[in-house]
């Protein structure tokens, strides 16, 4: 179970990437999402599965949905428009008010809705099978990794400054990867820092490289830059073509960006596009929420909970905690305590964490995890409100 930059070594290098939120994915991804927030905005008991395609000047959307009629393809071709905008793409081949949307969302199986459904002598089961991942680590102060950690946050400023035009000759279509050197199994420095970020024809790669240069060093730590032959920006000499115009896009292809920059294992199934009924998001958060809780009470310095589920049936199949190092309580202990903490039925983990909100937009992009709670709800997963239950279960004293 221990990930690959968790081996017994303590001198490596790791190495996580983040995309934009108009890489092509992302702009998939967004899509998915705010057709989600639509239905539960009008049904809090929605069900939608939304998938989403994007090339030059053309949008697909597919899936399956129930219990919100009011969201009809109209207001679907509006939401996606909505989404581009919002973006920033306008240019020629790929542009908000010229673009074409096919819609292919239908209604959902009566199978699926049979075997999933709360019925008189059964709770409500789960919208598949699957087996989910949480994680979280000492590393930064939102217990994430932290080569994910600084890739998020470079294009995150890079982003903020194109969006208020200090970074006007930026496109929206970005990329990075951080390399970091860990010793005795600390993060120390940046090895190598890439990124790649579209622009206008009318900037320099010069220019690009030292507002880049000027992002990079402010989010890293002080004294962490890498060498200069290894920090490369734009290394294919120009990113003019961007978003769905250079490259195609699909939704759920950036599951290890969305996660933990595969630090962590994954189980396979992406959050975007799926309301919280279907486990492959709702458990991944909470999933997530327990092992930041495990570590923000001091009981293991990273943990990594592993949960699985069968299609139509409420209780997980399987619970799984791993504390890495040598176990400072005793781990079928913590198993069971965290499972009395919260019920991990689907309908518990939607009512313990209100995921039944139009709270899921914002996911879509840098990241799904290490995310400040906000107040109407979203990233309720990143809160840290069990650790006094678990420090009195433990005997653990806040100075701890």
């Amino acid at each position: 179970m221990n990930s690959p930059s968790y081996s017994a070594r303590e001198h490596y290098v790791f190495t996580s990437e983040s995309v934009s939120e108009g890489h092509p994915d992302k702009v998939c991804d967004q899509i998915s999402d705010a057709i989600v927030d639509a239905c539960l905005g009008e049904n809090p008991e929605a069900r939608c599965a939304i998938e989403t395609l994007a090339t030059t000047n053309r949008v697909v959307i597919a899936g399956e949905y129930r219990g919100a009629d009011r969201v009809d393809a109209a207001r679907m071709e509006a939401i996606v428009r909505g989404v581009v905008r919002d973006i920033g793409y306008d240019q020629q081949g790929f542009g908000w008010k010229n673009l074409t949307v096919h819609n292919f969302v239908h209604q959902q199986s009566a199978d699926i809705a049979r075997g999933v459904d709360a019925a008189a002598e059964k709770d409500e089961g789960a919208g598949d099978q699957g087996i989910m991942f949480g994680f979280a680590c000492r590393e930064t102060p939102d217990l994430m990794p932290a080569p994910l950690f600084y890739s998020h946050r470079i294009l995150q400023a890079l982003s903020e400054g194109r969006r208020s035009g200090k970074f006007a000759l930026l496109g929206p279509d970005a990329k990075s990867q951080v390399s970091l050197e860990y010793r005795k199994g600390e993060p120390v420095r940046a090895n190598a820092v890439v990124v790649s970020t579209q622009h206008k024809p009318e900037i320099a790669q010069k220019e690009i490289r030292e507002l880049v240069r000027g992002v990079v060093t402010s989010v890293l730590p002080k004294g962490w830059m890498c060498a200069e032959e290894e920090f490369f920006v734009n290394p294919t000499g120009q990113f003019i073509i961007g978003g769905p115009d250079g490259d195609s896009g699909l939704t759920g292809r950036k599951i290890i960006v969305d996660t933990y920059g595969g630090a962590a294992p994954h189980g396979g199934g992406a959050f975007s596009g799926k309301d919280p009924t279907k486990v492959d998001r709702s458990a991944a958060y909470a999933a997530r929420y327990l092992a930041k809780n495990v570590v923000a009470t001091g009981l293991a310095e990273r943990c990594t909970i592993q949960l699985s589920y069968a299609i139509g049936v409420a209780r997980p199949v399987s619970f799984y905690v791993n504390t890495h190092a040598a176990p400072k309580v005793d781990p079928e202990r913590l198993e069971r305590v965290l499972q009395e903490l919260v019920n991990l039925s689907p309908r518990g983990i939607r009512t313990h964490l209100k995921l039944n909100r139009p709270i899921y937009l914002p996911t879509a992009s840098y990241g799904h995890f290490g995310r400040q709670p906000q107040e109407n709800g979203a990233f309720s997963w990143e809160k840290t409100d069990l650790v006094a239950q678990l420090q009195r279960e433990f005997g653990i004293s806040n100075a701890a």
